[in-house]
């Protein structure tokens, strides 16, 4: 039997940190989501173990052109294509920040048709739309943020709250 950690059932997946390869099912695409500044360490050890597949970095900044990207990559690979999005969470753990980014991913991907989502999605898609409207609030609160606050960047922070500021998705090479 399958281990149902692994969402295989499901286009969507959703875990935490580099240890999500070890999680999910392969995926033919792969997002690494960072709400406040991109971990590039992460996306470039994603990139180093996912063979073969296409690897974006998605934040709330960039959310609908990731998703088109995704939507894009899946019609170019002429099929359904798998899914996971890794979030770079606080050292792997639950970040609330980037909870909220892969639920504007999401949300995004949903109104491309690309639904068959694994709760995990479901759940950070349904809560990132009430909340968009106290996106900053959050993400300023966040432990992430009154840590990158208290250092003097919040400006940073409050930049990173805003859905959709960029229209261009990032790819790894």
């Amino acid at each position: 039997m399958t281990d149902a950690r692994a969402q295989s059932t499901y286009q969507v997946r959703l875990d935490w940190g580099v240890d999500a390869f070890d999680r999910l099912a392969p995926a033919e695409i792969v997002v690494v989501v960072d709400a406040i500044g991109e971990d590039t360490a992460l996306a470039e050890r994603v990139s180093d173990r996912a063979a073969g597949a296409t690897v974006f970095s998605g934040s709330l900044r960039n959310a609908t052109a990731t998703a088109q990207a995704v939507l894009d990559e899946q019609l170019a690979r002429g099929g359904r294509s798998a899914i996971n999005l890794v979030l770079a969470g606080d050292d792997g753990r639950f970040a609330v920040e980037d909870y909220l980014a892969a639920g504007a991913i999401g949300d995004a991907l949903s109104g491309r048709g690309i639904d068959h989502t694994a709760p995990d999605v479901a759940v950070a898609t349904e809560g990132f739309r009430p909340l968009g409207r106290a996106l900053k609030h959050l993400l300023a609160a966040s432990a992430a943020g009154l840590a990158l606050s208290a250092s003097g960047r919040r400006a940073e922070v409050i930049a990173a709250a805003q859905v959709d500021a960029e229209t261009a998705a990032i790819r790894w090479e």
